[in-house]
């Protein structure tokens, strides 16, 4: 998203929202629209099966440089997500979203500062930023 975008979407979201307004209640919602991400993904690969999932470990060896290491990972999921089923993540991702808007809101945080310093710290620690 562009910043205007970020700026645009936090203020939309602070017009909307009435009934939660309360830090906990936010808090409370953000979890569950997270599971909800959680959920829809699940069932993509328990209900739908447009997607798969073969997770095994991660093999890396000893001195093995950058490019090698990024031919060899494996994301572990085989397959797309269906028309539906993108549908679906898509709207939970949206909500999920909209609730992190809203935390940002009331705790006066800008959304676009957030994606400037994780973007910025990426920069900086690459590969060291995993954690």
């Amino acid at each position: 998203m562009s910043a205007q975008s970020l700026q645009s979407f936090q203020e939309q979201v602070s017009d909307l929202l009435l009934r939660h307004r309360s830090l906990l209640d936010v808090l409370s919602k953000l979890g569950q629209t997270n599971a909800s991400v959680v959920r829809s993904v699940t069932k993509s690969v328990t209900e739908c099966g447009c997607i798969e999932l073969h997770a095994t470990k991660q093999q890396f060896e000893p001195g093995m440089d950058l490019q090698h290491a990024k031919e060899t990972i494996r994301k572990h999921v085989q397959g797309e997500l269906c028309e539906n089923c993108r549908d679906a993540v898509t709207n939970e991702l949206g909500r999920n979203l909209f609730y992190m808007s809203a935390l940002c809101n009331l705790l006066e945080i800008d959304m676009d500062e957030v994606v400037r310093r994780e973007s910025q710290k990426c920069a900086t620690l690459g590969l060291f930023n995993l954690s």
